[in-house]
Parts: structure tokens; sequence; C-alpha cells
């Protein structure tokens, strides 16, 4: 397994990691046996990086992955978790980031989490669920610090989602070592300029905000929450479809979308959309460590034989951007 620089860490992760979210579903309402065998095989294939939180089944996933790393004792894995702080927890954001790593902690049976995710959209004013800048520089980054002081956190992380501008400006001020960015077949737009009217967010080339900082890049939603598989069917342990992050307004539009991308396969790119969405993820520099969630032992075994062919040559790379072509003017 290829391992990639993680920013400015000094951590090396694998380029593909281990996600443990509530989409896929493996590590929050898979069966237990299928949890460890899929963790031990991703081990044993150089995979180092795990990705949990809270939110992902109320804990369950934390407590699947503290269970089965206990027993298996992995020398070398690298834990990352997240704290999503709801609106009443605002006029206490230290006590509540703080209660919450605790709370992960024990389910996960560590001292210690290698990387400590801020869940929230953020955005410039803050509402709702999500952040204003202001509260996330003036309050979770000192709690955050605290954190790192006390042994309990090794390195600082957001969630990138929310507004553009709050990003990029969060992301600038260099207070955070790693960020999860939104970069899909669906959506380039971290690292290219999407053409005019195009149905997605405009990240605005985030990607050369992180590599100025020297922010450590996850891909998340690689697979646009299933959307790129081209199939409406889900497994039975996975998520419903998830509300779009980034791309369409509706998964259904995502999907529609997707199966246009099909001259992937049939020009021989790829075997699959999902084997093209995994290499896609793979083919920009800034990228550290991509996440793809499953269900399955097999599908794991679908996104390590697609990491092992690299990432998407130029021409299918140029193909996909002439095949996105035909989105720009529709509605989002």
């Amino acid at each position: 397994m290829q391992l990639h620089a993680f920013g400015r860490t000094g951590l090396k992760l694998s380029v593909l990691g281990f996600g443990c979210g509530a989409v896929g579903g493996l590590m929050v309402r898979g069966d237990p046996a299928d949890q460890e065998r899929t963790i031990a095989r991703a081990l044993a294939a150089g995979v180092n990086y795990f990705d949990t939180a809270v939110q992902y089944g109320n804990g369950e996933s934390e407590n699947n992955l503290g269970r089965v790393l206990k027993k298996l004792r992995p020398a070398n894995a690298v834990v990352g978790t997240k704290v999503r702080l709801p609106p009443d927890a605002l006029g206490s954001i230290g006590d509540a980031v703080a209660a919450s790593l605790e709370g992960s902690l024990a389910r996960l049976g560590l001292d210690r989490v290698d990387i400590f995710h801020l869940h929230n959209p953020i955005t410039v004013s803050g509402s709702g669920s999500a952040l204003s800048v202001q509260q996330v520089l003036g309050d979770v980054v000192p709690a955050f610090e605290r954190l790192r002081q006390e042994g309990k956190i090794r390195f600082l992380g957001i969630t990138a989602v929310g507004d553009t501008a709050a990003l990029q400006q969060v992301i600038d001020q260099r207070a955070f070592d790693s960020a999860q960015v939104v970069y899909n077949m669906l959506n380039p737009s971290a690292a290219e300029a999407l053409p005019n009217n195009y149905p997605a967010q405009d990240y605005g080339r985030l990607f050369d905000h992180t590599e100025k900082a020297g922010t450590g890049v996850v891909g998340i939603r690689v697979l646009a929450g299933g959307a790129l598989s081209g199939s409406e069917a889900r497994h039975p342990i996975a998520s419903p479809p998830p509300e779009p992050i980034g791309s369409a307004m509706s998964y259904d539009a995502d999907l529609f979308r997707a199966r246009r991308l099909v001259p992937l396969i049939e020009e021989g790119f790829a075997s699959s959309l999902t084997e093209a969405a995994t290499r896609f993820a793979l083919s920009h520099p800034a990228m550290g460590t991509i996440l793809v969630g499953m269900a399955t032992p097999q599908q794991f075994e679908d996104a390590l034989a697609a990491v092992e062919k690299g990432p998407l040559p130029e021409a299918a790379l140029e193909r996909l951007s002439t095949l996105r072509q035909t989105f720009s003017g529709e509605a989002r």
C-alpha cells in the first residue's frame, strides 16, 4: 500500500483509508465477525488510517472499531474521530468538546486519538448546526489545543463542509492540521475551476489553500454517498441515500449524472463506475488518504483492487471533463 506524507504532520498515511461511517454501515450495523475480518484484511494490505465519529450510529462505530483494534493490537494504526457540537452547546464549546472526546476515547479504548476533527459545517456567520469562522477560530481551536496539550489528541482537523469562503479562511489560518475535503467525479472543484453554471458547490480550488497551509487532506464523499456506483440498490445494512454534500441538491440527481459517466467504462478506462470514482480521487497530488465507505468485506476488496490500479490516466481525466461539460446549465 502506497503511503503519502500527510501535510505538515509528519504522518505517512495509506492512500486508502478505512471509513467507519454510517453510509456503508459495516462498522455500525455489520456482523462483528465481518468487522474484524475486514479490518484485519485492511491492516494486512497496509491500510493504517481508520476514520470514525461519535455520530456514526450514536457511538456504535467507535465501540466496534475500539473492540476490533483492542483484539488485533496493530502497531501502526492511526485513528481519527470527530466532534459535532449541538446548537445548545455553543455557550460552552470548550466543555462540550472535552466531554465529547472523553466519550470517544472510552468507546475506542484509547488514551488519545491521532486526529480530532470538527464535524460541524463552517459558515461565515454560523446558524443552526453550522459554526461561524469566529466560533471555530476563537473557541474550537483553543479547546482543541488544550486537549492536545493534555496529550489526548495529536492533530487538529475539520470536516471542510459549509461556505467555501469560510472554509478557505479557516484553512488559511493554519490552525488545523487536517481537512476532510469533498472531492469526486461529480464535483472536482477542490482542485479545478468548474464550468459556468455547473450544478454543484464551487469549493474554489480548496486544495490550493490546503497545500499552502501544509494541511493534510482526507478525501471524503469519493463515491458521492453511493451515487457514483450508478446503482439505486443499497445493501440492507447501508443507510438510506444520504443527503448530498457539495454536488446536487438530491441524491437522485447525483445518481442521474453519475450514470451519464458510463462512457468511461464502455471505453475501457475502468471496469466499473465505483472503480473509476475511487481512482479519480487518487489522481490529485494533494490527496493524503481517501475514505471509501463499505457495507461488506467484498466492498473493501473492491476498493483495494481499485487503489492498486493507481490513479486514472490523463486520457480518462480528459474524457471525464468532457462528459461533465454536459451538466452545465442544469438545475442543481
